[in-house]
């Protein structure tokens, strides 16, 4: 049985993690959908817990956080030595939106905050086909961002992609690492939630629209279930899409 350990980046604001919990609950709550009898631990870095040794560990998931990868945070450059390890040793990896840029900005690639604005609300992003991970031609998932992956290092193949979002899933060519920028552990009421922490700081148009389309079917469950499987290693990356 695989254990997933969660790395905790950021916390849920004080009011809503009563009702929604913490971000490690909501990955939680998305594995045991797909994997009932999954093992979790939690690594806080809020609340202080020391970086384990990436060796040692079965997979890895980075959560997503308020800061930005770029802010030059005292524990940044830790997690990425953490993420430069776990890649260097295969290990199962797997990071959202915070721990996508983390990945990303640890092994070569570009993130900045998009001259393109707030991404929220419910997003549409294209699959690319034969990828080994993601079936299907699209996936709809809650989106809360204003950075994102420039460029992505040399080695990550883009497998979701949108017009706002060009590199919202990469994943990595020694097959063991996957990340993205939306949310799909995210249930569409803590999405509102993220639509109503915009409020006075995305546009009211922006807020608005966002709000509505949560309001459409999402995939989130479908992408919760391959990233599950992903870190179990039940689904190996085919890879026939190739890095070119």
């Amino acid at each position: 049985m695989t254990r997933i350990t969660i790395i905790e980046t950021g916390l849920v604001p004080e009011k809503h993690r009563e009702r929604h919990g913490s971000f490690p609950d909501m990955f939680a709550r998305m594995v045991r959908a797909e994997d009932p009898a999954a093992d979790v631990d939690v690594i806080s870095i809020p609340n202080g817990d020391a970086l384990p040794d990436p060796r040692t560990l079965d997979a890895v998931l980075i959560t997503g956080a308020a800061a930005g990868v770029y802010d030059g945070l005292d524990w940044i450059a830790p997690l990425e030595d953490f993420v430069r390890t776990a890649y260097a040793k295969k290990t199962p990896m797997v990071g959202v939106c915070f721990g996508h840029q983390l990945v990303a900005q640890a092994l070569g690639g570009t993130v900045r905050r998009s001259d393109k604005g707030w991404g929220i609300g419910r997003h549409v992003y294209q699959v690319l086909p034969e990828n080994g991970v993601v079936d299907g031609e699209t996936v709809a998932i809650a989106a809360s961002h204003q950075d994102q992956v420039i460029e992505p290092p040399y080695d990550a193949l883009t497998i979701l992609s949108s017009d706002f979002t060009p590199h919202a899933g990469l994943l990595y060519a020694n097959g063991t690492t996957l990340t993205v920028q939306p949310h799909p552990e995210f249930d569409v009421e803590f999405a509102q939630v993220c639509c109503d922490l915009r409020d006075g700081k995305a546009p009211d148009d922006v807020v608005a629209t966002a709000r509505q389309s949560l309001a459409l079917p999402m995939d989130s469950a479908k992408l919760g279930g391959a990233i599950t499987r992903f870190l179990a290693r039940r689904a190996a990356p085919k890879l026939s899409a190739g890095w070119e």
